[in-house]
């Protein structure tokens, strides 16, 4: 029986091509993989037989799908631990390099150039201020990851990948990630805040998870179907069994300085004090730094589990959580979505929702939990890798980065400015309304943030099977 890509799975009693697909689709896509430490190499391919050569070498090095799930089962059962993790990218221009087809035919993956064609929509900085790995064509990417505890074997497993390399391949770059974590031991972000706790979840078993041993799934429902974020790959064996991903990467520079600096500022314009600062963040972040969710709760405090089981029905009118805070901005979770802003087609909104696999970049002297003043944090070279997989670029990635986050309309069906998502919205920006006491609604029309996160550059990619692997 085909692949039922428009439900959930339950992988652990898969069968048929189900099995296969678990069996040849590469870790990391239907699940997150631990990558505490973490590489991103990108490479080109000068010549086409040593590229396809060293894809069939790496290949041992991976791991499928189904083999991740096992050792998450494995670590919960008796704390055994898993392998390192490898994965594989081809661009499309990677494709032509080494002559493969048919190629994954997503037209925003097929454009010249990828993510560089479609640049003006996404308000994206000029190529030429991109970091040089960024600037050229990239033709493949290979990440290496693993667990906080296994930094050693994190190298072995990257020298292992590089010494694959021949002297037809160049190494254009490599960006090296870091996790970061707060007191509580969850992953957090450079500005401070618990970061990835949102995700959807594909797999049954995990959705019973989040059900039972989480804050429960009935004011949100966090599954979604398979197809979200798979799609046949064309040029596997059979594409009937055999699946793959489409991956956004970008580079996001974070000047921290400046994010804690407007937080500072927009406190004072608001007239805040005491505890009640903090609350100038969280109406930026929509969450406080330790994960409490704004719309819920005025202050910080319900952070164990960090909550998800969430939507916005209690604040339809913003008062407080406002509209333009990034992750409602990025997720309105029934409460805007459609191009007229339409709060009744779930549906369609819950179809942009892509899989984000992030990973914290660069050293910093300071402790981000520390209480410092702004001039204390750094101004560059520390930020995140956006790392995403999509079934459909246009209508996942880009969507949400042009219709809600770039759009300082959304979710509005007027011209009035709810504003721009103030972390990652790129453009001017107006001046937008706060609520000064929570819940309450009475406004205040003031700055924003400034935009203290940069675009050095990025790439569309396609996951194929590991079969394709095998076999290119």
């Amino acid at each position: 029986m085909p692949v039922d890509i428009t439900q959930t799975l339950h992988w652990s009693s898969a069968t048929g091509d189900a099995a296969v697909m678990l069996e040849q689709l590469q870790a990391n896509i239907l699940k997150g993989h631990v990558r505490d430490h973490l590489s991103v190499i990108f490479l080109r391919f000068d010549v086409e037989a040593e590229g396809r050569a060293f894809l069939r070498a790496v290949r041992p090095l991976m791991k499928s799908a189904k083999k991740h799930l096992e050792e998450v089962q494995q670590f919960k059962l008796n704390r055994t631990d898993g392998t390192p993790y490898v994965g594989v990218g081809l661009t499309a221009a990677g494709y032509t390099a080494l002559a493969a087809t048919p190629v994954p035919a997503d037209a925003q993956f097929l454009q010249p150039g990828g993510m560089k064609g479609s640049r003006a929509d996404l308000k994206d900085p000029v190529v030429s201020t991109w970091d040089s790995a960024y600037r050229d064509d990239i033709h493949a990417v290979v990440l290496v990851g693993d667990a906080q505890n296994h930094q050693q074997r994190y190298e072995t497993t990257r020298q292992a990948v590089l010494g694959l390399l021949t002297d037809g391949i160049t190494v254009l770059g490599e960006e090296l990630g870091r996790s970061l974590v707060n007191g509580d031991g969850h992953g957090i972000e450079h500005f401070g805040y618990v970061d990835g706790r949102s995700q959807p979840l594909f797999l049954d078993e995990d959705i019973k998870d989040e059900t039972d041993e989480q804050d429960g799934t009935d004011n949100w429902d966090p599954a979604f179907p398979l197809g979200q974020v798979i799609v046949a790959d064309p040029g596997a064996p059979d594409p009937v069994k055999h699946f793959g991903s489409y991956f956004v990467f970008r580079k996001l520079e974070q000047n921290v300085a400046l994010f804690k600096q407007g937080e500072e500022e927009l406190a004072d314009r608001l007239g805040l004090t005491g505890e009640d600062r903090e609350r100038a963040g969280a109406m930026l972040v929509g969450r406080f730094e330790d994960g409490t969710p704004l719309t819920l709760q005025k202050d910080a405090g319900s952070h164990e589990p960090v909550m998800n089981n969430f939507d916005y029905g209690s604040d339809e009118d913003g008062s407080k959580c406002p509209f333009h805070a990034h992750i409602r901005k990025a997720n309105p979770r029934g409460f805007g979505g459609s191009p007229g802003g339409n709060p009744t087609n779930v549906p369609f909104e819950r179809s942009h929702i892509m899989a984000r696999r992030g990973q914290t970049y660069g050293q910093r002297s300071d402790d981000p939990g520390a209480d410092v003043p702004p001039s204390a944090r750094p101004t560059n070279g520390v930020g995140l890798l956006f790392m995403a997989f999509n079934s459909d670029i246009a209508a996942q990635f880009e969507f949400t980065q042009e219709a809600w986050v770039n759009n300082p309309t959304f979710p509005f069906t007027s011209p009035t400015a709810a504003g721009l998502d103030p972390v990652i919205g790129q453009g001017p920006r107006p001046t937008t309304n706060f609520p000064v006491e929570w819940g309450e609604d009475d406004r205040k029309n003031t700055e924003t943030v400034a935009q203290a996160v940069t675009m050095k550059g990025g790439q569309y990619f396609f996951f194929p099977s590991l079969a394709f692997l095998d076999n290119v």
